[in-house]
């Protein structure tokens, strides 16, 4: 399968709200994850365990891919999420994630976002 039809395919998965499920079928076991110069999280038992951390913390989130770009074995998608905490606080979060992708599955994975964006919006 091509890079372009995994990019789809990953798209279709989050934006469905299967965020958990996305790891296994498109992220190498040794995949690292950064977000901005955070250092990465490498592994995807440290990937999944982060993901599950979040969905705690949020029980809603809504994703929605604005567009993709794919050249050779990267690929670039601009998101826009949304974060509902349990007492109604909301984070709206635009971001561009680089991907390298190897043998079908994601390697390496660095999210670009303004960290102003993760102050929450009451209402």
């Amino acid at each position: 399968m091509s890079v372009s039809q995994q990019v789809d395919g990953l798209i279709e998965m989050v934006e469905r709200g299967e965020f958990l499920e996305a790891f296994p079928r498109f992220y190498a076991t040794d995949a690292e994850m950064q977000e901005n110069d955070n250092p990465p999280r490498v592994g995807i038992d440290a990937l999944i365990a982060n993901e599950q951390m979040m969905l705690a913390a949020f029980p809603k989130v809504t994703a929605r891919a604005l567009s993709r770009f794919v050249d050779g074995d990267q690929a670039v998608i601009r998101w826009t999420f949304e974060f509902v905490a349990p007492n109604g606080a909301t984070i709206r979060l635009d971001e561009l994630t680089l991907q390298t992708w190897r043998d079908d599955r994601i390697v390496h994975e660095k999210f670009y976002y303004d960290p102003v964006q993760m102050r929450p919006v009451v209402g």
